[in-house]
């Protein structure tokens, strides 16, 4: 899909956020086809630079800042200067979208905060990005993907049980309350553009980590407020569904993922136990969730005879849903990932080529991917300096000075 024919052409972002969160949502509206314009400080740029290794061979590049900077052009500017603020202001003035990560109120002093820039764009959406929101007892602290998952409450819902070996608190394998903050304000920020345009009026997004993460406790949330009970952590199994949970075979483990009774049904004819849908315990979801001590046993015993692709075909075969557990390698080996277009392979100026994992939407059958690898540190100062219309010598009266 040509930038052109994006939803988003013609909007320009100004992302002055760092690290992931932020920057997710830069590049998810850079794939929906915005400019989106990251500043990065001189010398060193986005924190994650320098998260590596590893690093795109070739390049400067580390794998962390690649995953959420597709489709951006960056630009250095040293907004503790009053040059750099000047620059940043004029971008503002200009820019439909404003993401930041600041602290709260860590950009007042520099006279870019909200209640300054809007009175340079009344029609600015501004997103602010912060651990716990601009009002909160916990508003001056930092907040940090990790910490966020142990206080809203999902690495007590992941991991063993305390009793069993390697029991405890586990965090998710990739930063998610980041991710999922990223999305929430991507959604955000287009729903203020479809307001803007009747109002004509810009608004303050206020994004909070802490909130997302107690917003996509989603099923689990909801069993302890209609119960009153705490969930505790169950390892694969599933508070709500059984079986649904992995299983050791013959030569691994697999995925079974079984949503209701007649799958229930399916499922047990296939492992050779079709007296167990006919048991009151097990024969409804309710029944096997109450009773899932007495069933699972019988389950293992019977997965553990047969290796993992064995089963896979026979559980397809009659409609169960089932899977491997794959690793990466595997994931991008797959003919769905394949197929899919799931590993975008672009241009870069440095190493040649940079494999990245594209958008999953599509869009009348075409992915929404921007076409434009992650930019390598102020590579689109002086571009977009010209559009501002900063001189040449300007240019280089501000580079002597470490301002850009």
């Amino acid at each position: 899909m040509s930038t052109a024919t994006k939803p988003l052409a013609g909007i320009k972002v100004l992302d002055i956020s760092r690290v992931l969160a932020g920057p997710w949502c830069g590049q998810m509206l850079a794939d929906m086809g915005a400019d989106v314009i990251k500043v990065e400080r001189p010398v060193s740029g986005d924190d994650t630079r320098h998260w590596g290794p590893p690093w795109l061979s070739g390049s400067s590049e580390s794998a962390y800042y690649l995953c959420a900077n597709r489709g951006k052009r960056s630009v250095t500017v040293d907004m503790a200067t009053a040059e750099g603020q000047a620059l940043i202001k004029q971008l503002a003035a200009q820019s439909d979208v404003l993401l930041e990560n600041f602290k709260v109120g860590g950009l007042k002093r520099y006279g870019l905060d909200y209640a300054s820039l809007k009175t340079l764009n009344p029609r600015l959406i501004y997103c602010s990005i912060t651990g716990f929101g601009q009002e909160s007892p916990y508003a001056h602290r930092a907040g940090y993907d990790f910490m966020i998952q142990a206080m809203g409450g999902i690495m007590s819902l992941t991991g063993k049980p305390d009793h069993e070996p390697g029991g405890g608190p586990v965090k998710s394998g990739v930063a998610f309350t980041d991710i999922f903050t990223g999305l929430y304000a991507a959604n955000a920020v287009l729903a203020a553009l479809y307001q803007r345009r009747d109002s004509n009026v810009g608004c303050h997004i206020d994004m909070a980590l802490m909130d997302v993460q107690v917003g996509v406790l989603a099923n689990q949330a909801l069993n302890y407020l209609t119960s009153g009970h705490v969930p505790e952590r169950m390892g694969n199994a599933h508070p709500n569904i059984v079986p649904y949970q992995a299983f050791a075979t013959a030569d691994g483990h697999m995925i079974v993922a079984v949503g209701n009774d007649e799958q229930f049904k399916r499922f047990c004819h296939v492992i050779d136990q079709p007296n167990l849908p006919l048991d009151a315990r097990f024969a409804t979801n309710g029944a096997r969730v109450k009773h899932r001590e007495e069933l699972l046993p019988a389950i293992a015993a019977a997965l553990a005879t047969q290796k993992t692709d064995t089963w896979l075909t026979a559980f397809e075969n009659v409609g169960v849903p089932c899977g491997p557990i794959n690793t990466l390698d595997r994931v991008f080996d797959d003919p769905h990932v394949k197929a899919r277009g799931l590993k975008q392979t672009l241009p870069h100026h440095q190493a040649g080529q940079v494999d990245l994992v594209a958008n999953p939407i599509r869009i009348n059958g075409e992915s929404i991917s921007a076409q434009t690898a992650p930019p390598s540190l102020g590579e689109h100062t002086q571009q977009v300096l010209d559009e501002l219309g900063i001189t040449r010598e300007q240019c280089h009266a501000l580079r002597q000075a470490g301002i850009i």
